[in-house]
């Protein structure tokens, strides 16, 4: 199978790249790591750019993941070609501005453009943020998905993913010890649903929440706390309709629950999201 040893960035196309540099910096915190060719690359954290927002269509975006050897890179594309799936290699100018020595590309059963990196670039200097946000790294992805069984198969299956808990028909997935680096929300479309980067604690949470509030961004959900993963959480918008986490307390699954770990079934309620009673105004997160 295709063993994703990690979340490692997300491409989003916007058709106003200097309004999306002041959301990321001046809103998320975000630093700023570079730009070239049309794309402003930042940093959350000690890699090299966990996100990158570049001149084009706002309903583009890439989720790329971490592999760690050239064999197995060269085997997921081999397995993903045995399965039917079209696999692109990419340029060496394409590695180049993603800061990756290799990569391929394909698209998920739903059409979710993917993006699977052999040895990105860790940053030599200490993450500095534009405004204390308390941010301590990127961390999950949520994509939409068009038939949540079969991306379901096609995660866990082909890809070395485990369900930790459904909401609905939607399975939250781990690739490591993390409760859930991917989430599969249904929909008629396929996209980046919403993107999370973890804060320290509730207190940046909080602090969010009023900063947020007071300079006019829309607040989507929360504050509240996912019974599913224990994180405590506010979602907010950002450009072009991308909705935005922060998070905290996420739950661990060790090595040695592995073997014994039930997922869990969740109703698709409001309390199944939120267990403080927090209301969502995300289509995805609605019965």
């Amino acid at each position: 199978m295709i063993n994703l040893h990690d979340i490692r960035y997300v491409r989003l196309g916007t058709a106003d790249l200097a309004q999306a540099r002041l959301y990321a910096t001046q809103m998320l915190g975000l630093q700023v790591a570079r730009e070239a060719n049309g794309a402003i690359y930042f940093r959350s954290d000690s890699r090299d750019h966990t996100l990158c927002y570049y001149e084009g269509d706002p309903r583009e975006s890439t989720t790329a993941f971490e592999i760690s050897t050239w064999d197995e890179l060269d085997h997921a594309a081999q397995l993903l070609e045995d399965n039917g799936f079209a696999v692109r290699h990419g340029s060496r100018e394409e590695a180049e501005l993603r800061a990756v020595k290799e990569l391929i590309h394909f698209r998920d059963p739903s059409g979710n453009q993917i993006e699977l990196v052999l040895r990105p670039d860790a940053s030599g200097s200490r993450y500095f943020p534009t405004r204390d946000a308390g941010i301590t790294g990127f961390s999950h992805i949520g994509l939409r998905t068009t038939d949540a069984k079969r991306d379901e198969a096609f995660w866990t299956r082909l890809a070395n993913a485990r369900v930790s808990d459904w909401i609905g028909d939607a399975p939250l997935l781990r690739i490591d010890d993390v409760h859930h680096k991917i989430a599969l929300f249904p929909s008629a479309h396929a996209g980046v649903q919403h993107i999370n980067h973890q804060v320290e604690s509730i207190d940046d949470v909080m602090r969010a929440w009023y900063f947020l509030r007071e300079r006019g961004i829309k607040i989507l959900f929360g504050p509240g706390r996912h019974p599913t993963s224990g994180a405590m959480f506010l979602y907010f918008e950002g450009p072009d309709g991308m909705i935005y986490e922060y998070s905290t307390g996420v739950s661990h699954i060790s090595p040695e629950d592995e073997a014994t770990y039930q997922p869990r079934q969740f109703p698709l309620v409001t309390s199944s999201f939120c267990a403080w009673g927090s209301k969502p105004d995300i289509a995805e997160f609605k019965s």
